[in-house]
């Protein structure tokens, strides 16, 4: 990407748009095109036409989305399929109609099959049943990935959907009951602290296993791989499968190779909160997939590994909450 061409980074106010707006301006991208919801609501398609129309972006970061936990997905799955469906839509229709040159799509590991085997590699998209608790917000991803997909094969764009794994970072939605485990348990463990509660309950029983990348890696990772040469960016968009017999989207998994227990997630939270007291984990409530470990390999052949380690990240999140 030429230093002066017009970026539009779609959901720059969230955790993920966040993080690239500051990773695009840290290595001299100035001309970055932003809306607010406020100011431009993606799910309506006329507007968002108007706006391609207006601006004419170069390249696009699709990284709005509507996003939340086990409990937001449980409770509005319509909303999670349906505006997640329009959205992306919308924005990738467009930016083929006006000639964008490279558009990025941002999914979530949640795309694979609950059985996966693991670590989940590209290759396993489509090869099972989802899990059921956020199913609706996985096929809308799953059905982006093919959009861009078709529009390759169709069209020639240049279309790449990546997935990243669970995140966390500056900015991240720290909602009692719609947010992310790890936004979760910040919560949690400070308010317990505050208030010098003896306990502090986890959902679940500890035992699943789950990978974590600080959102900050992640959005070098997608820069990195917007700015890929022709060659070796041209070989990640997915093959005809009637061509060639081969399986193979256009996605690249963003990671870390490597997972920890939610058990010793809320241990490692803990400890970067300063709370003293114990945790409880609770049984009844849903534990979700028991393991979500990407395979980073294609990604790391690339020479591009996170910076970020676990227990740093989360001190740097903690400190975050603080100052919101």
């Amino acid at each position: 990407m030429d230093q002066n061409a017009k970026i539009y980074v779609a959901g720059h106010r969230g955790l993920v748009g966040s993080a690239l707006v500051k990773n695009l301006q840290a290595k001299g991208y100035s001309n970055l095109v932003l809306r607010t919801h406020a100011e431009l609501d993606l799910t309506d398609q006329a507007a968002t036409e108007a706006f391609f129309a207006s601006e004419k972006p170069d390249y696009v970061f699709l990284a709005a989305a509507k996003v939340g936990g086990i409990h937001a997905n449980n409770e509005y799955p319509a909303e999670f399929i349906r505006d997640n469906l329009a959205i992306q839509t919308n924005i990738i229709h467009a930016a083929w109609k006006h000639q964008v040159k490279r558009l990025m799509f941002l999914g979530s590991s949640c795309i694979y099959p609950k059985q996966a085997p693991q670590p989940m590699k590209e290759d396993s998209l489509l090869t099972g049943p989802l899990e059921p608790t956020n199913r609706p917000y996985a096929l809308a991803k799953i059905a982006g990935i093919e959009m861009c997909w078709s529009y390759n094969r169709q069209y020639c764009t240049k279309y790449l959907a990546v997935m990243p794994t669970n995140l966390y970072g500056p900015g991240d939605n720290y909602h009692p009951e719609n947010s992310h485990v790890i936004p979760a348990l910040i919560r949690k463990f400070h308010e317990a602290k505050i208030s010098n509660a003896p306990t502090v309950t986890v959902w679940g029983t500890g035992t699943p296993r789950r990978e974590f990348l600080y959102s900050e890696d992640m959005a070098d990772a997608c820069v990195f791989l917007m700015n890929l040469p022709d060659e070796k960016y041209d070989s990640l968009l997915g093959s005809d499968e009637a061509k060639t017999g081969k399986f193979e989207p256009p996605l690249v998994n963003i990671g870390v190779g490597e997972d920890v227990t939610i058990k010793e997630l809320a241990e490692m939270v803990k400890q970067a909160v300063g709370y003293s007291g114990e945790i409880v984990f609770d049984s009844t409530k849903p534990d979700g997939t028991a393991r979500k470990l990407m395979d980073v390999g294609k990604l790391h052949s690339m020479d591009w590994r996170n910076e970020t380690n676990l227990k740093t990240g989360l001190g740097i999140s903690y400190a975050d909450f603080l100052s919101d």
